[in-house]
């Protein structure tokens, strides 16, 4: 036994297993060729952050356009930061917004596949495993500096404005022997396994990233950490342990990682690991004063996934929405199949932003009112109820009531060739439908100005006396467009246009009456609808009160 090997069993010693044995127990996967196999990997250390969500979606669409696998592995490691619930908030958030996973952590306490356990804190004996691997070639080795003594160093590198790490000459322990180690464990100094790079930061690697391309990057020359005191890895010596493992075909994730790109590159290689393809995708980005910065979970509300739900954003929209992030070409195959699964769009990773896309809430509402407007009744009625029922207790109240006439309201020039774009999200139903509940309805007086006051009683009373409930659109128009001409209004726009002197106002102005007496409002969905919703005595009774109210 040489000395590398007696550092690793006075190190390791527990260890009995072989990466071998790991290799055998996690088998190369048996996909088509060609098929990506990703992850994302996060940490529950607080909520899902929308910058999760979009690497989520990423990750997904990248394994629906090649037949490959779309997995979750929690990076536990970190167990001082780890927030109670924050596995359930970012597994449930994954699931409420329509990201399926394949394998992994498929439900918050449910795990599924060959590759488990899918929590890193569970797989300590198989890093320390690779760890002693690594200490027996002489790859790594303990270092017993202090928080202290590493403050030390580091202020004396920022002093002397010589790079700071532990590299060179300032990895102290880098040659330490058997005997020393030996030593200072016995004397109860707790210690770590740092890397023992062979890299040189003179030299230069180059990296083809999957979105950004040909990447030039110094090699990595630092003797990082890979075990901690208390034998949990690093994320860098985990991520490539489980990534091999776990057969991960393509690494995406953020961009704050290209910088680790060389350490990684280095350690799978040391490993005897055939490194992934790494693919850094950019921030979504947000203006401030005219200036671009990352979404920020200390100053934009819409950074947690959590605000979407509680805004009532149907899931559909925010993910099409971030699919007009993630790939430029989207909204045009959207535009060209608006009823195919957003599973059939051909993605493609070298065309993603490399610079980060801008998010935009006024396109979000957009795409958004588009995808509602769509929607039968039925649905709208049974996704706003149950938005209500977790965000709105009261107005879930009103709408269960009687769910037929809820259902009505929310059919009105719905099911047609050209329904209307009036809603974005769930909390503007409220307003949206207010003039329809009792409990919800303000009425509104203000007539237009233009309009004579008598000229306004005038007419709702000729218009009771007239009213039909049974009446078709065109009736119903009908009826006001006789009442026109004896009153002094032109039953046609066009007259009235045409000789303005000649009339009071159109058969138009009056149906703007009619409205406001009836919903409060001067724009509102078909009107005859309404009526026929809202029904006979209430109608009337609304007519009544606007005329005493003149």
């Amino acid at each position: 036994m040489n000395d590398f090997e007696r550092m690793a069993e006075l190190l390791l010693g527990h260890i009995d297993k072989t990466p071998e044995y790991y290799e055998n127990l996690y088998p190369t996967r048996d996909l088509p060729e060609g098929a990506r196999v990703v992850r994302i990997a996060p940490s529950p250390t607080g909520y899902l952050h929308l910058g999760t969500l979009f690497m989520a979606l990423v990750n997904r669409i990248t394994a629906d356009s090649t037949g490959g696998i779309f997995y979750t592995r929690i990076e536990d490691t970190d167990k001082k930061r780890e927030v109670e619930g924050g596995i359930d908030d970012i597994i449930n958030g994954l699931i409420r917004f329509g990201i399926s996973i394949d394998e992994g952590f498929v439900f918050p306490t449910e795990q599924k596949g060959i590759y488990a356990p899918y929590k890193q804190s569970r797989r300590a004996e198989i890093y320390q495993c690779f760890a002693k691997k690594l200490v027996s070639e002489g790859l790594a080795y303990p270092c017993f500096c202090t928080a202290e003594e590493l403050a030390a160093v580091r202020e004396e590198q920022e002093k002397n404005k010589i790079r700071t790490g532990y590299h060179g000459e300032y990895a102290v322990h880098r040659n330490i022997t058997v005997e020393q180690a030996e030593a200072l464990i016995k004397e109860g100094k707790p210690y770590v396994i740092r890397l023992k790079s062979p890299g040189n930061e003179e030299n230069r690697i180059f990296v083809d990233d999957g979105i950004k391309g040909k990447v030039e990057l110094p090699e990595n020359d630092e003797d990082f950490v890979l075990l901690k005191s208390d034998g949990i890895p690093t994320y860098h010596f985990a991520h490539a342990v489980d990534d091999h493992l776990m057969r991960t075909t393509h690494v995406i994730r953020g961009d704050e990682w290209l910088s680790s790109v060389p350490k990684h590159i280095q350690l799978f290689k040391l490993l005897g690991f055939k490194p992934p393809k790494f693919c850094h995708v950019a921030p979504i980005m947000k203006l401030d004063g005219g200036a671009k910065r990352k979404i920020s979970k200390r100053k934009d509300p819409e950074a947690a996934v959590h605000y979407f739900a509680e805004e009532g954003y149907d899931a559909k929209s925010v993910i099409e929405y971030l699919m007009t992030i993630a790939s430029s070409e989207f909204e045009d195959w959207r535009r060209a199949n608006p009823t195919e699964p957003r599973q059939k769009f051909k993605f493609n990773l070298k065309k993603m932003s490399v610079s980060g896309a801008l998010f935009d809430g006024d396109k979000l509402n957009d795409v958004s009112k588009n995808i509602v407007s769509m929607m039968n009744s039925d649905t709208v009625v049974e996704k706003l109820t149950d938005w209500a029922k977790e965000f709105d207790p009261e107005f879930y109240g009103i709408l269960t009531k009687d769910i037929s006439y809820t259902k009505a309201v929310f059919a009105i020039d719905r099911d047609c060739p050209k329904p209307r774009k009036d809603i974005a999200k769930w909390n503007e139903a409220k307003d949206y439908s207010s003039y329809f509940f009792s409990e919800l309805y303000t009425p509104s007086f203000e007539f237009p100005e233009n309009i004579a006051a008598e000229d306004v009683k005038a007419f709702l009373e000729k218009y009771i006396a007239i009213y039909n409930e049974n009446d078709t659109k065109e009736e119903w128009f009908g009826r006001i467009k006789a009442l026109a001409p004896e009153l002094g209004f032109a039953a046609e726009t066009k007259e009235y246009k045409a000789n303005k002197e000649a009339y009071k106002g159109s058969a138009g102005d009056l149906s703007t009456i009619l409205r406001i007496a009836v919903t409060g409002r001067r724009n509102t969905p078909d009107l005859c609808s309404i009526m026929q919703v809202l029904g006979r005595d209430e109608c009337l009774r609304r007519l009544n009160d606007a005329i005493s109210n003149i």
